[in-house]
């Protein structure tokens, strides 16, 4: 009973909608020299996120994709975590 109790304490967290972040805060656009905004869509190994873990909305996440590959050619970020 302690098993099933667990998995649905898990399938209610995922369940939970997400606000996207650049909607909320109505940004238009998303610089891909403000790294500090971009580490929060990436995770410890430098993967970008996937918009389940991070809330944002399908136009904003392909945003995020651009400006991270646009700031880790120009090395402002990196390919692979150090």
């Amino acid at each position: 009973m302690a098993n099933n109790n667990n998995n649905n304490n898990r399938n209610n967290n995922l369940n939970i909608k997400k606000v996207c972040f650049f909607c909320a805060n109505k940004m238009t656009t998303v610089d891909y020299k403000d790294t500090q905004a971009l580490r929060r869509f990436m995770s410890p190994h430098a993967k970008i996120l996937n918009h389940k873990r991070t809330g944002t909305c399908p136009k904003h996440q392909r945003v995020i994709t651009q400006a991270l590959k646009r700031a880790r050619h120009m090395a402002l970020l990196p390919f692979v975590a150090a």
